[in-house]
C-alpha cells in the first residue's frame, strides 16, 4: 500500500516553516528583478583568483589530507588562526574554545539541539534574525521578545523579560539582522550585568562585526563578559558565533562557535550526529586564503564597497519615499530597516512590488510573536549602485500607490 506520509512525520515537523528569504532568493535568478531580499554579499568582489591559487596549493601540497575525513572540531590551523585573531581583543582563547561549523545556520541548529527542550523560553530581540527562529522552532522553543530601538535591545525592558526564566538570551549586537542597528556600549554592559545577575547565558551572533563603515569600534559582548571574570582560559557566560560568509565567501559554508570547552565538547557530539565534520577541503582552502594577512586587506575592500552602496540606498530612500516613511542608518553590515505608515502591509504590497520588478523581505517574518506588518528589510550589499537607485525608485512608486488606496 502507498505510505500515508503525513502520518509518519515527527511532531516537530509541525513547527517547521519555510523561509521567506529562501523563497525570495529564487527571484534573484530572474535578471529583470532588482532584489533587496537576500543577505548576499557582492559577488563581483569575491577573491576568485586567491581561491583558485589556494585550491591548487592545497591539492598539490596536501591533497590526500584535504580529500579525507577530518576532525569534528575542525581543521587545527584554521582554529588556531581564529584564536589568534580573537586574542587581539584581550580574550584568553585557544583552539579548544573553537568549533568549526558548516555555516552559522548549523551552529544555531546545534545550539538548539543541545540546549532547547520543548517549551523552553528564549529571550530575543524584536525583531530578530529569521534563521534563528527557523532553527529553534523545530525544538519546541517559545520566545520572549524584547523591543529594540535605534540603540538596540531596550535593556530597561530586559530585566522583566529575564524574570520569565529564559534558557538563554540571543542577541546580534552589531548591525543587527534585520534592522541594521547596533547595541550601544552602555546597553552591552547592562546586558552582561543583568545576564550574570539572573544566571542566564548569552548567545552572541556576530556575522557582521568586522563590517563597520563609520563610528567607533565597540567591544563584543563576549569581551565585556570576560572582563568580569578572573579564570585562566575562556569560561564566560557568552557563546559567540561568527562566520566567513560575510568576510570571505558564503559558498564555502564555514563558520565557528567560540565557547567554554565543556560547551564545545557537547556541540561536537551533536555535530557528529549531523555531518561528522565540516568539509576538510573547504577549511584548508579558507586557511590558505586567509593566512598571511589577506583577510584584513580584503575586509577593507568589502567595507568600502558596502559603505558606498549603503550611502546610495540612503540617498535614494530620501529622494523617492513619501512623507511618513522612516528607515535606519546602519553604521555597517548589510541591511537597513524601513517602517511605513500603519495603513501599509508590506506582505500584501510585495506582489505589486514584484510587478514593478523589485523585491524585499516583509518585516513580519522577523517578529516571533507577531507584529511588524508595516516594516521591511532592505539589503544594500548585493545590488550595484545603479540598480539600488532604480530599485528604490520603483519601490517608491509602489508605496505611493498603496498610500493612495488607503
Amino acid at each position: 500500500m502507498q505510505t500515508p506520509w503525513d502520518h509518519r512525520y515527527a511532531q516537530r515537523t509541525q513547527r517547521m516553516k519555510g523561509s521567506a528569504i529562501r523563497q525570495l532568493l529564487k527571484l534573484t535568478e530572474q535578471p529583470d528583478i532588482i532584489s533587496f531580499g537576500g543577505g548576499m554579499p557582492a559577488p563581483e568582489i569575491f577573491p576568485v583568483e586567491e581561491f583558485k591559487e589556494a585550491c591548487i596549493r592545497v591539492l598539490e601540497n596536501s591533497g590526500r589530507v584535504a580529500l579525507q575525513y577530518g576532525s569534528t572540531d575542525g581543521y587545527m590551523p584554521l582554529r588556531e588562526m581564529i584564536a589568534r585573531h580573537t586574542q587581539r581583543y584581550g580574550l584568553d582563547i585557544s583552539e579548544q574554545n573553537i568549533l568549526i561549523t558548516s555555516g552559522s545556520q548549523q551552529a544555531l541548529d546545534l545550539l538548539g539541539k543541545i540546549f532547547i527542550n520543548r517549551g523552553d523560553r528564549i529571550l530575543v530581540e524584536s525583531p530578530t534574525y529569521l534563521g534563528a527562529l527557523q532553527a529553534w522552532n523545530a525544538y519546541g522553543a517559545e520566545y520572549v521578545p524584547v523591543a529594540s530601538d535605534e540603540n538596540g535591545m531596550k535593556t530597561e525592558a530586559l530585566e522583566e523579560a529575564l524574570r520569565t526564566g529564559p534558557k538563554f538570551i540571543y542577541v546580534l549586537p552589531n548591525f543587527q539582522n534585520p534592522t541594521g542597528v547596533t547595541l550601544s556600549l552602555e546597553r552591552r554592559y547592562q546586558l552582561v550585568e543583568l545576564a550574570d545577575r539572573y544566571g542566564v547565558p548569552i548567545i552572541e551572533d556576530d556575522p557582521y562585526g568586522q563590517l563597520r563603515f563609520e563610528g567607533e569600534h565597540l567591544p563584543a559582548v563576549e569581551v565585556i563578559d570576560s572582563e568580569c571574570r578572573s579564570q585562566n582560559g575562556y569560561a564566560g557566560n557568552v557563546i559567540y558565533l561568527s562566520t566567513f560568509s560575510k568576510i570571505l565567501a558564503p559558498g564555502i559554508r564555514l563558520a565557528w562557535v567560540m565557547a567554554p570547552p565543556e560547551v564545545i565538547q557537547k556541540l561536537v557530539l551533536a555535530k557528529q550526529g549531523a555531518d561528522l565534520h565540516t568539509a576538510t577541503f573547504n577549511q584548508m582552502v579558507a586557511y590558505e586564503v586567509g593566512r598571511g594577512g589577506f583577510l584584513d586587506k580584503y575586509v577593507k575592500v568589502i567595507r568600502e564597497t558596502y559603505r558606498q552602496r549603503r550611502d546610495v540606498m540612503l540617498d535614494a530612500l530620501a529622494e523617492h519615499m513619501p512623507e511618513g516613511v522612516r528607515w535606519t542608518h546602519p553604521q555597517g553590515g548589510l541591511f537597513l530597516w524601513a517602517e511605513f505608515p500603519a495603513s501599509i502591509n508590506t506582505t500584501e504590497m510585495l506582489a505589486d512590488a514584484i510587478e514593478q520588478k523589485v523585491a524585499y523581505v516583509p518585516g513580519e517574518s522577523f517578529f516571533p510573536c507577531g507584529g511588524g506588518a508595516n516594516t521591511m528589510r532592505l539589503n544594500f550589499s548585493n545590488a550595484t549602485p545603479e540598480k539600488i537607485n532604480e530599485g528604490i525608485a520603483r519601490l517608491g512608486i509602489v508605496v505611493k500607490k498603496h498610500l493612495q488606496k488607503k
